[in-house]
């Protein structure tokens, strides 16, 4: 095959874009998939479950699953991920264990989608960190997207609405947005050796320990229940949605994740993950019957709107210009989000 500077490389008619189109449909499967994380886990919470416990049956089952898998990976690769151990146990750590337990925080106090719509500040965040370490201003479209999400959290908190806003609920999600930042951040290394399905099985590991570990030390309540929970308005069996989280929302969601985002790239793939907020809206409209009220989805496509901006001006380069410089989210999505390399989300 022959490459010239103006001309693009040939290839088998139709083969790179049945490639595209089936990396596309595993992307928005992953973010259909990790948006039912907050249904599932809900159910569980108003059958007695404590959000500690969800996310211990969550990471805990889904570190049974890729245990082998992670194992063999790691044995195989050794010499090459022995010096990244350390980054697999932070990674485990924060956002994989406090992000979805903040998240889930969050969700038993608000909404589904307002608390995915919280951790989705996370791209927000990491500008106004990026503008306090560099004393750098970021470009003007990376400043008006930050300015319209922010916009947008004050209209998804409704806080002229007659309903009651949980300060506790609004704490939680911001801590999750802080977790969905260090993933990104984390998650920036262009020359990563360490293997996706090593990353997650091993994050999850380390997850699963930490909660357990703070659960047995008497540090967070890990309240289980055997009562039938209520899930798309039917009793079903408690492992319905426990099996539910850890095999969807998990399992799969990371598989397939990963699968997408090496068939189109990190950068589309973090495009595709945004359909998770609407998902998540999607699904906690069916399953729980939870809609937002209209001035609430207002600011959510404001949220949007905004992480859009941001990621639109990183993708115009990452040169200088004058004073000012793009902010990289390029590195990954938000954990309840994400696999190791759309490894999130926030989960790239």
């Amino acid at each position: 095959m022959t490459i010239s500077r103006n001309s693009r490389p040939t290839a088998l008619p139709g083969a790179p874009a049945q490639n595209a189109s089936s990396a596309l449909l595993f992307a928005f499967a992953s973010a259909a998939t990790f948006a039912l994380s907050g249904p599932f886990a809900k159910s569980l919470f108003e059958a007695g479950w404590s959000p500690g416990a969800a996310v211990a049956a969550r990471i805990g089952g889904a570190a049974v699953v890729l245990a082998v898998p992670a194992a063999v990976s790691l044995v195989r690769q050794w010499v090459a991920v022995r010096g990244s151990l350390l980054r697999i146990a932070v990674y485990g750590i924060v956002p994989i264990a406090l992000c979805q337990l903040f998240y889930f925080n969050a969700v038993s106090h608000l909404s589904v989608g307002v608390a995915l719509l919280l951790e989705y500040l996370s791209p927000v965040l990491l500008v106004g960190w990026a503008w306090l370490t560099t004393r750098t201003r970021p470009r003007l479209l990376t400043i008006l997207g930050a300015a319209c999400a922010m916009s947008g959290l004050v209209l998804v908190l409704d806080l002229a609405g007659s309903t009651q806003v949980s300060v506790a609920g609004i704490l939680w999600g911001l801590a999750a947005a802080v977790c969905s930042a260090v993933f990104f951040i984390m998650s920036a290394r262009s020359n990563d050796t360490v293997p996706p399905i090593l990353m997650a099985g091993g994050g999850m590991a380390v997850g699963a320990a930490l909660i357990l570990g703070l659960g047995a030390a008497g540090l967070m309540p890990l309240t289980f229940s055997a009562a039938s929970p209520v899930f798309a308005g039917r009793l079903v069996p408690w492992f319905v949605p426990v099996l539910g989280l850890v095999l969807l929302t998990t399992v799969f969601a990371y598989v397939a994740g990963i699968i997408a985002t090496r068939g189109l790239g990190s950068k589309v793939a973090s495009f595709v993950a945004l359909f998770e907020v609407l998902f998540a809206v999607l699904w906690a409209w069916v399953l729980l019957g939870e809609m937002p009220r209209l001035v609430q989805l207002l600011g959510g496509l404001c949220i949007m709107a905004g992480v859009v901006m941001v990621r639109l001006d990183e993708l115009r380069g990452r040169g200088r210009r004058g004073p000012s410089y793009a902010v990289d989210l390029a590195g990954g999505l938000p954990p309840e989000a994400a696999q190791p390399q759309r490894i999130r989300h926030h989960q790239d």
